[in-house]
This record gives structure tokens, C-alpha cells and sequence, in this order.
């Protein structure tokens, strides 16, 4: 194995922070990510429950249609914020690869600049999917605050 010497080792360190900063800052992408869905699933189990009560003292149906309804909206969302995960956490693992490949060219000698340019690409294409995927869910949230604010109207005019 060719030794590499610390002059060379520097340059090559100096350009995989890039990569490892990438991976912070999906990382915290992934955070919110993760508790966005937390809050999904808490929140559907609670209109599950709720819905459950609705059938068990046989509350009209219009009740438990806006339940199911808003259900379905979470789950909805539950589902793309898990893509947008799965996205995300993709894209860091291609950022570490892409850091992995970068070392071990340096220290093998060998050039991969098509293989590092791939990697690189391929961690931004799934960087933006999951950021993509995480605007169409806040958007699918907002229908679900308007169909709530409808549904209270209507309740409240009754």
C-alpha cells in the first residue's frame, strides 16, 4: 500500500468537510423530520381513539367523517414525511460514502473522479427529493388546518 505523506493527506481532508458538513445539516433535516412524525402518528392515534369514543355512544356520522377524514390527511402525511426520510438519511449515507471514496483514493492513489462525481450528484438528487417531498407535506398539513377551521365554522353555526 502506498504511504501518503501529511502534505497530501491535509488538501484531501480539507475538501471532505464539505461532505461532513452536508451530513450535519441533514442531520437536523432529519430531526425535524423525525419529530414532524412523531407528531402524525400521536396525533392520528388520538382522532383514532376519538373516533373509537364517536362509535361507542353512536355520535352521528358527520362527526366521525370528519374524523376518518382527517385521519386519512395524517396518514397521508405520515407516508410522505417517511419518503422525505428516507431521502434524507440516503443522501447522508451517499455524503459519507462520498467522504469514504474520497480518503481512500488519496491514500491508494487511485483516481475516481467520475465515481466521487456520481456520489456527490446522487447525494444532492436525494437532498432535494427529501427536501421537495417535506414542502409538498407541509402543504398537505395546511389543507388539513383549513379543513379543521371549516369543520369548526360549520359546527359553530349549528
Amino acid at each position: 500500500m502506498p504511504t501518503t505523506a501529511l502534505r497530501e493527506l491535509i488538501p484531501l481532508l480539507q475538501v471532505a468537510v464539505g461532505p461532513v458538513i452536508l451530513i450535519s445539516g441533514v442531520g437536523l433535516l432529519l430531526l425535524s423530520l423525525t419529530n414532524r412524525f412523531a407528531r402524525a402518528v400521536d396525533r392520528s392515534r388520538q382522532l383514532l381513539q376519538e373516533m373509537r369514543e364517536a362509535d361507542e355512544r353512536h355520535e352521528a356520522g358527520d362527526h366521525r367523517r370528519h374524523l376518518k377524514h382527517q385521519i386519512e390527511i395524517l396518514y397521508r402525511r405520515a407516508r410522505l414525511i417517511q419518503v422525505a426520510i428516507i431521502l434524507g438519511a440516503t443522501s447522508a449515507l451517499f455524503a459519507a460514502v462520498l467522504v469514504l471514496t474520497l480518503f481512500l483514493s488519496a491514500v491508494l492513489g487511485k483516481e475516481s473522479a467520475a465515481l466521487l462525481s456520481l456520489l456527490f450528484v446522487l447525494c444532492l438528487l436525494l437532498l432535494i427529493g427529501s427536501l421537495v417531498t417535506f414542502i409538498v407535506e407541509i402543504h398537505l398539513s395546511l389543507r388539513a388546518i383549513r379543513l379543521e377551521m371549516g369543520h369548526e365554522r360549520s359546527g359553530s353555526a349549528a
